[in-house]
């Protein structure tokens, strides 16, 4: 039922490979274990109930016997139950009241087949209907301590202010309770501390905090207050708050892209979506990732009096360059370290745009020139950044989930109000979706790739075990009918569907056949052994009750643990309501097929 998390090529199954290797492992040395070791420890272990031997004086057996014998003397209304007699094994276990109305149960079913084939048929589509109902997730937020803290300026914000404001936020969290201490990055953000971690371009205009709270209880609570009462105090700056990610980072979990050849009519539109996007009362932080214009200042040459003062525009360019910026004229040696030299002019020259005309330049002929002489400024605005998805300027509409909503859900209500946008939309402009749902997507269309191969396996496997192709494919039709319990759990517990829910629920397609080949074979067994067909469906279903409802719940005890994990608790929760639902329907609805598929009838004998 793993497989295909194994054959998924996305980072999404790079991300959650690892849960079929180990899935893996496991059932390898647990079959490993049950064909060797326990037919050892059984033969040593347990008595020989056809031969009963009294247990030797003095050993635990006999003592734990004798202790019994009390407590019967001492409770005679109960002494059969906790010391019963003796009989070897000279009664069938299967004739006790409750397997005989389980097996009055089966004689009904199999006499109304087609009614339990049509109630099951319809629990199952009720469940496809009642799915819509159930919260979509892509991967759920990290239980780690820390947020992180983005401040981003303006466009063309200098390092120094961008410092201002870091600093500004670093005197508000010194002394916030509940934090246990704090690290800022100014002019980029924060190193690769976790593998999910959405990392951020360098930027002059852009600084990140990752505040490390002592658990998740001050997690929360300073995120509530750098939300409702830190962002308010900077209303220059575009602050996010955000707890880590589980799965591959995503980033703002709204993303709608406008791509276009035009650049001035993709911001039309993208604005035209940012409008629709902030009427969702459920988003927040809306924005686009194209910042406003910069100032800008450009220098236009007057090529004839350059060409008559002997520079070039190479000769201005460069200039301007080794002023402004500096020019590396050498590589000072410092231990092992090397320090770079830069010439440049004085500060005063570089910061004031008005004594920019008034630069000497050097000539050619050895004299010098201001710049005023050969070139004039103008200022204006221009984008300083400018995305491209697939050669095609993009301007991405983004916003985060300002309450408890799935971004999943907030998406499929945001889409249907761009309808008209996107019919209005000129030829080769594009409105797509992404964030979240494009991750999802791309992650579910990975694992379905690795579908077919799943079923080819589980196909094969089935055929050299039952060797019927009839029997093989009434195995594969069980597979799906863990949904019904799956989708009754999840709606019962609130818990989102997310990527490692889906594949628990594929998983839990194999479990579900497993306990149909258990059942299948033990028929199939019946029959070859010359009792009638009727009898075997009853008879090894009331012999195989037993080990099927064992092993799924077994499988179901084992996940209540996982049940209340932040990242496996949905998978959990799948899996438990699917096996509970799924082992009841294989104990009914696999009888009633088996005799509707080969036409048992009750007053047939023989094979």
């Amino acid at each position: 039922g793993f497989l295909p998390i194994a054959t998924a090529a996305s980072s999404t199954g790079e991300y959650t490979r690892s849960l079929f290797q180990v899935v893996t492992i496991a059932l390898v040395v647990s079959w490993i274990a049950a064909v060797l070791f326990i037919p050892y420890l059984g033969d040593k272990m347990l008595p020989d109930l056809f031969n009963p031997q009294p247990p030797k004086p003095g050993s635990l057996s006999a003592r734990w016997l004798a202790k019994r014998q009390q407590w019967a003397d001492r409770y005679p209304a109960l002494a059969n139950l906790i010391a019963p007699p003796q009989h070897g094994h000279d009664h069938d276990p299967y004739q006790r009241p409750f397997y005989r109305s389980f097996r009055r149960f089966l004689d009904a079913c199999l006499r109304r087949r087609w009614w339990v084939i049509a109630a099951t048929i319809a629990l199952f589509v009720f469940s496809l209907l009642m799915f819509r109902f159930v919260p979509q997730q892509f991967f759920p937020d990290s239980t780690r301590p820390e947020l992180m803290v983005d401040i981003e300026l303006a466009e063309g914000a200098s390092l120094r202010s961008t410092q201002a404001q870091a600093e500004k936020l670093e005197k508000l969290l010194s002394g916030r309770e509940g934090i246990a201490n704090y690290v800022s990055y100014v002019g980029t953000g924060s190193p690769r501390f976790y593998l999910p971690l959405d990392q951020q371009l360098p930027a002059t205009n852009f600084a990140q905090f990752v505040v490390l709270a002592k658990d998740i209880k001050s997690r929360e609570s300073t995120r509530d207050w750098l939300l409702h009462e830190v962002i308010p105090k900077f209303p220059d700056v575009q602050m996010r708050v955000t707890r880590l990610e589980n799965g591959p980072p995503v980033g703002y979990p709204v993303q709608m892209r406008i791509s276009g050849e035009h650049i001035e009519k993709v911001q039309a539109i993208a604005r035209q979506v940012e409008a629709k996007v902030r009427e969702n009362p459920h988003v927040m932080n809306v924005n686009l990732d194209w910042s406003e214009p910069s100032k800008v200042v450009r220098l236009v040459i007057d090529q004839e009096r350059a060409r008559a003062l002997g520079v070039s525009s190479a000769q201005v360019s460069q200039f301007l360059a080794s002023s402004l910026a500096g020019q590396s004229v050498s590589v000072y040696r410092e231990g092992n370290r090397q320090i770079e030299m830069l010439l440049r002019g004085p500060a005063d020259e570089r910061n004031q745009l008005d004594l920019l005309s008034s630069l000497s330049m050097p000539t050619a002929n050895g004299g010098s020139i201001t710049l005023s002489q050969v070139a004039t400024m103008e200022y204006g605005f221009e984008d300083g950044i400018i995305w491209h998805r697939n050669r095609l300027p993009t301007v991405t509409v983004r916003a985060d989930i300002s309450d408890g909503m799935q971004a999943l859900d907030v998406v499929h209500q945001i889409v249907p109000t761009l309808d008209g946008i996107r019919a209005e939309l000129p030829n080769g402009y594009l409105l797509e979706t992404g964030g979240t749902v494009e991750d999802s997507a791309r992650g579910q269309n990975s694992i379905k790739a690795g579908m077919p191969l799943f079923l080819v396996v589980v196909a094969t496997l089935l055929m050299l075990q039952l060797r019927s192709f009839s029997r093989a494919a009434m195995v594969l039709v069980t597979a799906p009918l863990g949904i019904i319990g799956a989708t009754l759990f999840l709606l019962l517990f609130r818990a989102p569907f997310g990527f490692v829910a889906l594949l628990g629920t594929i998983a839990l397609a194999g479990m579900i056949m497993r306990n149909s080949v258990i059942l299948i074979d033990q028929i199939q067994q019946d029959i070859d052994a010359g009792h009638d067909r009727w009898h075997s469906i009853i008879d090894a279903t009331v012999r195989r009750f037993r080990p099927i409802v064992l092993t799924a719940l077994a499988a179901v005890l084992a996940m209540i643990p996982l049940s209340r994990s932040a990242f496996y608790g949905s998978m959990a929760i799948s899996i438990m309501g699917g096996l509970i639902v799924g082992t009841v329907l294989t104990l009914v609805f696999l009888p009633a097929l088996y005799a509707a598929w080969f036409r048992v009838k009750p007053d047939e004998s023989g094979a």
